[in-house]
């Protein structure tokens, strides 16, 4: 066998090491973790907690960040190069190292970049996990309906322009103001009263162009959004019951290949003891 080199951790070790960092009590423990850091940065942002408990604050977030770069440290050891082939181990690597840069000076808004430790519940959490994954396979879909939706209202923004920029200048006034607002009516915030009634005081016909613009961009392409999220986690989830229901086969069939060989030696022995009795009975007396 040949020996290990010098400076490396044995296999074996490597092995029970990360087993026992990906255990569900020590994850478990990191989620805990997780949650109290993020109530803590809450609490900081408070000057009367701060003026009561600050020290003791700062000192149990640095001891939750030791502890996070503590298995962050024992994963690379256990995984070695392999992680960084996973995606979320580098998001976890890169929330952790973020909050390692000195808060001082030129760097000073990294301090508030603290509070994405909190994220890490995202990569600790299977369903949150799962949820994000989904996201990530529906971009290319989200940008089509983006790029359509930059297209309905850079139409609507021009002829709004057009059409209210003269009596209205504060909403409609340049192609900038008009999408601006046309975002504003996308959302239903004040829509009627704060801007369609008094443009419709002027124009009162102002409604045929609102009210489907209001239709497109709001019922249908947001549920379009909608629509291609639900589409790719039902694939996801069509995806890893398939997985499962191969994981099953196979374990079936290599149940049922061993049933069928053990099958084989108890015949096997039966003949053999057929044979044997027959040649017993066959004997002179």
């Amino acid at each position: 066998m040949q020996q290990a080199g010098r400076g490396q951790t044995p296999p074996s070790l490597r092995q029970t090491l990360g087993a026992w960092v990906e255990s569900s009590w020590v994850q478990n423990f990191i989620i805990g973790l997780i949650v109290i850091n993020a109530i803590i940065l809450g609490m900081e942002t408070s000057p009367t907690v701060m003026a009561h408990i600050g020290p003791q604050l700062l000192a149990l977030d640095k001891l939750i960040l030791g502890v996070f770069v503590v298995e962050i440290g024992l994963k690379l050891i256990a995984q070695g190069p392999g992680f960084f082939r996973r995606g979320w181990n580098i998001f976890d690597f890169m929330v952790v190292g973020i909050a390692l840069v000195p808060a001082s000076g030129p760097l000073a808004i990294l301090r508030a970049l603290r509070i994405l430790r909190v994220l890490r519940l995202l990569s600790m959490l299977p369903r949150l996990r799962f949820v994000v994954e989904a996201l990530l396979h529906s971009l290319p879909g989200i940008g089509s309906i983006a790029l359509l939706m930059v297209v309905v209202y850079y139409v609507a923004a021009v002829m709004a322009t057009g059409l209210f920029g003269a009596s209205h200048p504060e909403w409609f006034g340049s192609i900038g103001h008009s999408m601006y607002t046309l975002f504003q009516i996308m959302t239903l915030e004040s829509w009627s009263m704060g801007i369609v009634r008094p443009v419709m005081a002027d124009y009162p016909y102002a409604w045929l162009f609102f009210i489907p613009f209001i239709l497109i961009a709001t019922f249908t392409v947001l549920n379009l959004f909608i629509a291609i999220i639900v589409d790719a986690m039902q694939t996801m989830h069509e995806q890893v019951i398939k997985q499962e229901e191969g994981i099953i086969t196979e374990a079936v069939q290599s149940e049922g290949a061993h049933l069928e060989q053990e099958l084989r030696a108890v015949r096997e022995e039966l003949r053999a003891m057929r044979t044997l009795l027959e040649q017993e009975r066959g004997l002179p007396g």
